[in-house]
């Protein structure tokens, strides 16, 4: 019997690809055509995707359904069109949450999200399905998002097969076995060979390296070392620049008149110049990545300004073209505030920018530019490299450290393997080129290192969250959804880890018993009536009178700092204190009372003339107030002169530092409990035993390790209960606010989902019970479309930047003032009932887009909008407004269905949300939205 007796329909699909499939891909399509689930990790671009291909096949050979899932939308989009291509439209359908194409088809493409949702709702739609192609599934792993795929692969249909498609994982077993565990039958297929090679270089002013030594080919066991051309050439010009350095520090301009490129002996090369470099060497088409909106910007226009041209004049017609048919349903007002001039500029020449900021119908024309050869260059932020199809002959990195929100850190071996990773179009390029740009503070062996660490481990980011509790306990009950939470891969992980532990505490627990059976034997004889048991007794006392001394000693030195606090909060303008605690010792007058009462930090003036804040650390004693000084109303502390004259004012008081060391009575002196043991002590019979006899230092030893093993116990107890833990949390605080209640006659402690439970079963939302919050107690119920949107706004819209959102920066609506300011007070009642519960508190409302979303459901148009939210002082996008506006749109759909759940009759709410959804969908929002 021949392979195509037996794997029809993989031979049909073969036969139809326009190259051989690969050794792993024929693995994962067997075992799919034998009926078994498939988790596929391989490097990006090798090819995964043919896999979750063949599943679609399978499914529309068998008259059966298949989703194809994705993280993003804008994968889901571009798969969508990848499969209507070779299936056609009728067979293909699309659910984004603002997009709903075909739905009803038997191949559906989806976020993940939605099919988390249809679960949860226990949609018709789930009937008949057979495949589920989970694409890039180790991609969500953020605190909201995070527990997605993980809820999909628990709650499918064990019939159902999941094709899981992920990046090269360093614990793809792990993985895999845990979706044995929880689906059953799974194949791991799990190829590291990039079937285009990559080329690793690294770029030194206008000069180009291969980071490795290509003499290390004739070793393959041996780990490749850099280049040592490389680092000669750079060793050779920082020694001349240092040479340069020393001779100009000597002539008449003297020290202090190097530039940047003189310190390191190389000038860095500007981007239209690399470009062109790249173009030389036969390295374009390329995607440069930057890790920033403002950079992306910025690159382009030190292009547009130079005279760079990558197309020839056929080229630029066809850009023309296809630039037309983007911009073809926007109005010449909205063209101009788009700056659709200056964006076709740079198609024209090859270069383009590709981040979150732009508006979408700009991103997609960039992205079918590039995938048809029109576009060069494109300088991208890392959500580029997420799965995105646009691969290139060459990646380029300017820097090696990227913003995440919250700090500046370097890229980890998987984000710079991901990033690299688009480097080589399979079936066009023979190999792909990753460039680093050299910088004086960039270590080529660092570079080595990113490049040499191939994986990077898939962690699990599953918590509980409200709507998650209330669907698990509607669907499973209390017992059932704590069963659930034991089978997610995070729980899986956690008992993993524990292991290592489990065996330290077993050879801790014989180490105990050895040291146990040494004490009796040297106790027996010494005159203790109970042998080992009294010694360790007579132990026992001396540890707990360490540890209340130490107690004490602490409760001390915190009362200590709290008075500190509380006194430096009460500090006055002109008051003169000493200082003696820090690097300023001698008299400070308070120029500025301290603001922040928790940690106070008032502004003083020295006797020295140094100003500046000084808070709790600055005293070994409660600052005490040793006079007053008559201050100016304004007073000059920000030039040296006037600071010296306050000093010297300072000084002239007249005012002295008490003499004498300050003592504290401490808390052990008078500490009755203290006493006790002492006394007991003293009294015992152990007592007598020298304190250098072997007997103290075997029970040290035994104690030692007692605690080692309580501490392990301790770690263990905690790894493994923290789901659960955090999971009985959030069911508290949903107890507590009525959208749960125990079942009557029960004896297991079960739950049922109260009407407003069934509201908040529907709203997936990051801020998802503070919403139903406000729909249940009708905060809402009285406001129009405008002012709903602008509302609504408040709970899915996050600034960029740590910026106050509060309702006053709304101008000009008193309405929709009241209204947020009333959704805050909302948060926070909702907030103290959290944190009595110990629960992270829901995210607080931000106002930042109420403004411009508020105008553009009134009807205003696209400049004034983006205008108004400019001098708020934050420049809004185009992409980000219509992005947010999704959102917004999402959440009212969420509403107005949610308005009718739960025995609920807010009508009204429904009917402003629909109307609000109606304002919102036009313009730029409505040609996005298809």
């Amino acid at each position: 019997m021949t392979l195509s007796d037996t794997r029809t329909e993989l031979e049909k699909f073969a036969g139809r690809q326009s190259f051989a499939l690969d050794p792993f891909q024929r693995d994962a399509c067997i075992a799919l055509e034998d009926g078994h689930g498939v988790l596929v990790c391989a490097p990006t671009g090798a090819g995964k995707t043919i896999v979750g291909e063949f599943a679609v096949h399978l499914a529309l050979a068998g008259g059966s359904k298949c989703f194809y899932t994705t993280p993003i939308k804008a994968l889901s989009n571009q798969k969508y069109s990848d499969l209507v291509r070779a299936h056609g439209a009728e067979s293909i359908g699309l659910l984004t949450g603002d997009s709903s194409i075909n739905s009803h088809a038997p191949v559906v493409v989806m976020t993940t999200e939605v099919l988390r949702n249809m679960i949860y709702a226990n949609s018709p739609a789930l009937q008949s399905l057979s495949h589920v192609v989970m694409d890039e599934v180790h991609f969500l792993a953020d605190r909201f998002r995070g527990a997605v795929w993980e809820e999909v692969i628990l709650h499918l249909e064990p019939s159902v097969r999941v094709v899981s498609l992920s990046a090269t994982v360093s614990n793809a077993e792990e993985f895999g076995s845990w979706i044995q565990t929880v689906r059953g039958d799974t194949t791991v297929i799990v190829d590291e060979h990039r079937p285009i090679p990559l080329n690793q270089h690294m770029l030194v002013g206008n000069r180009l390296f291969d980071l490795f030594d290509h003499r290390d080919h004739k070793a393959p066991d041996k780990k490749p070392s850099v280049n040592p051309e490389l680092t000669r050439y750079i060793r050779q010009r920082e020694l001349a620049a240092r040479r340069d350095d020393d001779f100009s520090a000597r002539g008449p301009r003297g020290r202090g008149q190097r530039s940047d490129h003189r310190r390191s002996g190389v000038r860095p090369v500007s981007r239209p110049d690399l470009i062109a470099r790249l173009d030389r060497d036969g390295l374009l088409p390329a995607i440069s990545f930057i890790f920033s909106r403002a950079g992306c910007e910025g690159a382009l226009s030190q292009c547009l300004r130079s005279g760079l041209r990558l197309l020839e004049a056929h080229q630029v017609e066809q850009v023309n073209m296809i630039v037309d048919k983007y911009v073809a349903e926007l109005t010449a007002s909205d063209q101009d505030v788009l700056g659709v001039h200056s964006w076709r500029e740079g198609l024209t020449r090859g270069f383009a920018a590709h981040h979150a900021g732009l508006l979408p119908a700009f991103r997609h024309a960039v992205e079918e530019l590039f995938v048809k050869g029109l576009v060069k260059v494109v300088f991208a932020t890392e959500t580029l490299a997420l799965g995105i199809n646009m691969p290139a002959r060459s990646v380029v990195l300017e820097r090696l450290i990227k913003y995440n929100g919250e700090s500046h850190n370097d890229l980890t071996p998987g984000e710079y393997t991901q990033l690299t990773g688009r480097a080589g179009r399979r079936g066009i390029d023979v190999e792909g080129h990753a460039v680093v740009v050299w910088t004086e503070d960039l270590d080529p062996g660092r570079v080595a290192g990113l490049a040499g660490a191939r994986t990077f481990p898939l962690r699990s980011s599953f918590a509980p969250e409200y709507n998650m509790a209330v669907n698990l306990i509607g669907r499973l009950g209390l017992a059932g959804s704590r069963n659930l939470l034991d089978r997610s891969f995070a729980q899986f992980q956690a008992d993993r880890s524990v292991v290592g532990q489990a065996r330290q505490i077993d050879t801790a627990r014989r180490q105990l018993r050895k040291i146990e059976v040494e004490l009796e034997g040297r106790s027996e004889g010494r005159g203790l009536d109970s042998g080992i048991d009294g010694f360790l007794g007579y132990t026992r006392l001396r540890e707990e009178i360490r540890s209340r001394e130490r107690n004490l000693k602490f409760e001390n030195r915190m009362a200590l700092q709290q008075s500190t606090v509380e006194d430096l909060a009460a500090l006055k303008r002109g008051q003169v204190i000493g200082l003696a605690g820090g690097r300023h010792r001698g008299l400070a007058v308070v120029l500025e009372a301290a603001t922040d009462l928790r940690d106070p930090k008032p502004l003083v003036l020295c006797e020295d003339a140094w100003a500046g804040r000084v808070g709790q650390r600055d005293f070994l004693n409660p600052p005490q107030v040793l006079g007053h000084m008559r201050l100016a109303k304004q007073i000059d502390r920000r030039t040296g002169r006037g600071r010296r004259d306050l000093a010297s004012a300072l000084r002239s008081t007249g005012i002295d530092i008490p003499r004498g060391k300050q003592t504290r009575r401490t808390r052990a002196a008078d500490d009755p409990e203290l006493a006790r043991l002492r006394t007991e002590l003293r009294e015992h019979p152990a007592h007598q035993i020298p304190a250098h006899d072997e007997l103290f230092r075997l029970a040290e030893r035994r104690n030692r390790v007692a605690r080692e093993i309580s501490a392990l116990e301790e770690s263990v107890s905690a790894r493994t209960s923290t789901l659960a833990v955090n999971f009985d949390r959030v069911v508290a605080v949903l107890i507590d606010l009525g959208y749960l209640e125990q079942v009557e006659h029960k004896s297991n402690g079960d739950m049922t989902v109260t009407p407003a439970g069934d509201v908040l079963s529907r709203v997936y939302s990051e801020s998802d019970l503070l919403i139903c919050e406000c729909i249940r107690t009708g905060l809402w119920d009285h406001l129009g479309a405008a002012e709903l949107a602008a509302v609504a706004s408040s709970v899915v819209y996050q600034s960029r930047r740590d910026s106050y959102g509060g309702a006053e920066l709304v101008t000009g609506v008193a309405t929709v003032r009241e209204a947020l300011s009333r959704t805050h007070a909302a948060w926070k009642d909702l907030a103290r009932v959290e944190m009595s519960r110990m629960v992270e508190p829901t995210r607080e409302p931000d106002a930042g887009f109420a403004t411009a979303i508020h105008l553009w459901a009134s009807g205003r148009g696209l400049t004034e909008v983006l205008a108004a939210a400019g001098e708020r002082g934050t420049s809004l996008p185009a992409g980000d407004f219509v992005r947010w506006s999704r959102q917004v749109i999402d959440l009212l759909e969420q509403m107005r269905v949610a308005a009718g759940l739960g025995g609920s009759d807010r009508s009204k709410l429904a009917r402003s949300a629909s109307a609000a959804i109606a304002a919102i969908r036009r313009g730029v929002v409505a040609v996005e939205l298809g």
